[in-house]
């Protein structure tokens, strides 16, 4: 048991990044980005491609990989999103427009790297046994872990530090208050864009180290995702982060019950039910606070 909730908080990690982009998106923009998870697999296999097509290191190819799809994210806003915000789109149409943009960006990663897994690596990595729990894990797990803390927590540092995130927080309170008060709304899209994107790209591609990479990797982890970002609350980042580790334990939880196949559906039972019982979030929502 304590070793499926080693794995479940791996997972809900991973998850975590993800959340964390949709909920900055939702909580500023106002609108659910359902391309969220095939920006996680485009910058896991720009990352592949710097790594193994151009034979970069690998920590270089997964900087230049988030980098790549932070900005690509904010071409994707001023190209297919900006022009529809500025007609007053509703929600909805965001939404359906962002679901379009997904498929494309899935095929997109078919036509340019084929349907086949690829690997980061096809090194062997045998696991270790921590004393005293008897947790057995590889050191490629413990950096995925590593990483993946040290990413959510730089985020909460920088909501609540700096003036930026101050920004995106009035902003996403109140985005024509926060216009009237002097704030760049534009530059705070912006960053949000960068931002999300950004972190659904390490997601992608420590779900990349994690198990391999195939087109559908982000598609598969769309639902997680949003059952993580309703299940903390929408809109609110740190009720994300929690949600992604209620859902990577519940998935991982769930094995000795049923079929590993079945752990997505684990996520949606989770997503409707407290839809059900409390559509604002376990831990509320609607502010980046």
């Amino acid at each position: 048991m304590l070793q499926l909730i080693v794995y479940g908080l791996i997972s809900g990690s991973i998850i975590a990044l993800g959340a964390i982009g949709v909920t900055l998106i939702y909580g500023i923009l106002r609108f659910a980005n359902f391309a969220h998870g095939d920006l996680m697999a485009l910058g896991a296999y720009l990352a592949w491609f710097f790594a193994i097509t151009l034979g970069l290191p690998l920590w270089l190819a997964c900087v230049l990989g988030v980098g790549c799809t932070a900005v690509l994210g904010v071409g994707l806003d001023y190209i297919w999103f900006r022009p529809l915000r500025q007609r007053q789109a509703r929600a909805a149409i965001l939404a359906m427009s962002s679901l379009g943009l997904g498929l494309i960006l899935q095929n997109l990663i078919r036509m340019l790297w084929g349907p086949q897994v690829q690997y980061y690596t096809r090194e062997l990595h045998f696991p270790f046994t921590i004393p005293i729990v008897q947790v057995r894990l590889t050191t490629q797990q413990v950096l995925i872990c590593a990483i993946a803390v040290g990413l959510v927590s730089a985020v909460s540092v920088f909501l609540q530090r700096t003036k930026l995130g101050t920004a995106m927080r009035a902003t996403a309170d109140n985005a024509p208050l926060a216009l009237v008060s002097g704030i760049d709304t534009e530059r705070v899209v912006l960053w949000t864009w960068l931002l999300g994107a950004g972190l659904a790209a390490a997601g992608g591609i420590l779900l990349g180290l994690s198990v391999r990479l195939q087109p559908i990797m982000g598609w598969d982890l769309l639902l997680p995702i949003f059952a993580a970002t309703v299940l903390g609350g929408i809109g609110s980042p740190y009720g994300a982060m929690a949600g992604a580790c209620l859902i990577g334990l519940a998935e991982e939880l769930s094995t000795p019950f049923l079929p590993t196949a079945y752990k997505t559906a684990v996520s949606l039972v989770l997503l409707v039910g407290v839809l059900v019982i409390r559509p604002q979030g376990l831990f509320g929502g609607g502010k980046l606070s």
